[in-house]
């Protein structure tokens, strides 16, 4: 199947870099390519901030259901390991100076949910590599990378909840890791649809 979406000699390229390489006419300078990633860096961020103020409260749980966590594996795997990190940093930082972008217009680094924002960091980090090597660019490498995002942020985010609302790690897992499973699984198959066919959209268009 991935054959069919992409071909094997463009692995190392993100989503990002082939879809400004279609629409580029020449070859960029070295100001051009600092001002696009500094575009891309801040744009990614100011994606995850709109996506997480798409919440639903889970009851019994200080952790909403957001559409936080899905933008910042998005944007680790189109933007590439590097510029996903940045984009992740910028989010954070802006959010702990007072920015009223995190979870439901929350901002700083005391919430329950602060873990989950250093969970999404790392996750955007490790999908990027993972982009460059394929990860994105079929159903089945395209779940196991957003599965394995998800499992990072959860794996981060899951102990400081524990630590920040003094919980059991039972009720920890119970209030921030049990009733997002059913999400996670329905963001994990939206990402298997649009980034495959993102790719072989590209793929098409420069056959």
């Amino acid at each position: 199947m991935s054959s069919a979406f992409v071909p094997a000699a463009r692995t190392g390229t993100v989503l990002a870099d082939a879809v400004l390489g279609t629409v580029r006419r020449s070859p960029a300078t070295a100001r051009q390519v600092f001002v696009r990633d500094a575009a891309l860096v801040t744009g990614g961020a100011v994606l995850t901030g709109l996506a997480a103020q798409i919440a639903v409260p889970v009851p019994g749980s200080p952790v909403p259901v957001t559409g936080q966590t899905f933008a910042a594996l998005l944007v680790g795997t189109s933007l590439g390991a590097g510029r996903g990190f940045l984009s992740l940093v910028l989010y954070t930082l802006a959010g702990m100076a007072g920015t009223p972008w995190f979870a439901e217009g929350g901002s700083g680094a005391l919430a329950p949910s602060f873990g989950y924002v250093l969970g999404m960091l790392l996750a955007a980090t490790v999908v990027g590599a993972l982009a460059r090597r394929g990860g994105d660019r079929d159903v089945l490498r395209t779940a196991g990378t957003m599965v394995l995002g998800s499992a990072i942020i959860y794996a981060v985010g899951v102990p400081y909840l524990a630590l920040a609302a003094d919980l059991s790690p039972s009720a920890a897992v119970a209030a921030g890791l049990t009733p997002f499973l059913l999400g996670d699984a329905l963001k994990a198959a939206l990402a298997m649809g649009v980034l495959p066919t993102a790719w072989k959209l590209l793929h098409s268009r420069r056959g």
